[in-house]
């Protein structure tokens, strides 16, 4: 099938690759290269690089609104157009120029978690099973009919990094069989239904801020959801401390404390008490510093049981 496919960020990749292997890709279009560092060079996103590479032209417009880009992609002729992770909403005009339609990878079992975040958002809640549907895209968002899903099982030490790869790997193939049951006219289309709708939300720097008062699974759950960024931080000894990996403990396995108190030390385990339960740092990251194992964070800061972080 001749396509148009928008998306933009590293999880778009995979199907972006599937899809131009498997089809005609006329064109890429993703949102514009950012200021990146100090520096604030443009550095363009996954998907341009991606797309360069395989010989595909990229469009990358400011506006999807004034009439240019819907010209554009009229131009184009897609008789489908593919879309995973493009980061913006299309209007209608935009919608009804490919006769079948729009196809989206959205990286949850739908209808729960619609939204910006839906991989860090299964983690942050606890879910022990996210998922791939492929659905059509309609003005509302993530609420088009589905016509394919898979479930995934999320183990507890999960980080939000391998569930995307795990995820993104699955929207692939799942993208290319969407287009061929389109291809062949044998698409079924199922609606969502609203009595089960829930929404995720875009991640901020505060999302990172650790709450010791909390319990030691939503705690962890906010360890592994939020990398690569904010990345969940508290204060320690008056400086920035940074949790990148860590493991619920049994209760009868260590001693209890005040929310945010150690309570206990050993050459590689450091046991933070929390509101509910014991949580283990396996591996951390202080200012100026590379990620360390606990191990060999203890070993060069003399920490006894007792200190607090905040």
């Amino acid at each position: 099938m001749r396509t148009v496919f928008f998306g933009t960020p590293e999880l778009a990749v995979p199907t972006l690759k599937a899809v131009a292997a498997s089809h005609e890709v006329t064109a890429v279009v993703c949102q514009p290269d950012k200021p990146q560092g100090r520096s604030k060079k443009l550095v363009p996103p996954p998907v341009k690089t991606t797309a360069e590479a395989l010989g595909i032209p990229v469009h990358q417009p400011s506006k999807l609104n004034d009439g240019s880009f819907e010209a554009w992609l009229r131009e184009q002729q897609p008789e489908i157009c593919t879309v995973a992770a493009y980061g913006r909403m299309l209007k209608q005009p935009i919608l009804d120029i490919p006769p079948q339609g729009w196809l989206n990878v959205h990286p949850s079992l739908l209808p729960r978690w619609r939204g910006a975040s839906p991989i860090q958002t299964a983690l942050l809640a606890g879910d022990t099973e996210t998922g791939v549907s492929i659905m059509r895209i309609v003005l509302e968002m993530d609420a088009g009919d589905i016509l394919l899903q898979e479930r995934v099982p999320i183990a507890p030490e999960t980080t939000h990094p391998e569930l995307s790869a795990q995820l993104a790997k699955l929207g692939a193939r799942m993208m290319v069989e969407a287009m061929e049951l389109v291809a062949n006219g044998r698409a079924e289309f199922t609606p969502q239904d609203p009595a089960k709708v829930t929404h995720s939300r875009i991640i901020t720097k505060e999302d990172g801020r650790i709450d010791w008062t909390k319990s030691a699974w939503a705690i962890h759950n906010q360890v592994r959801a939020l990398q690569p960024w904010p990345i969940a931080h508290c204060q320690f000894r008056e400086q920035p401390f940074r949790i990148l990996r860590s493991r619920v403990v049994e209760a009868n396995d260590t001693p209890q404390g005040a929310p945010g108190e150690i309570v206990a030390v050993g050459k590689q385990h450091l046991y933070v008490a929390t509101g509910e339960g014991v949580l283990e740092l396996l591996e951390v990251q202080v200012p100026g510093k590379r990620i360390v194992q606990t191990g060999e964070f203890l070993r060069g800061h003399r920490i006894e049981a007792g200190a607090r972080f905040s």
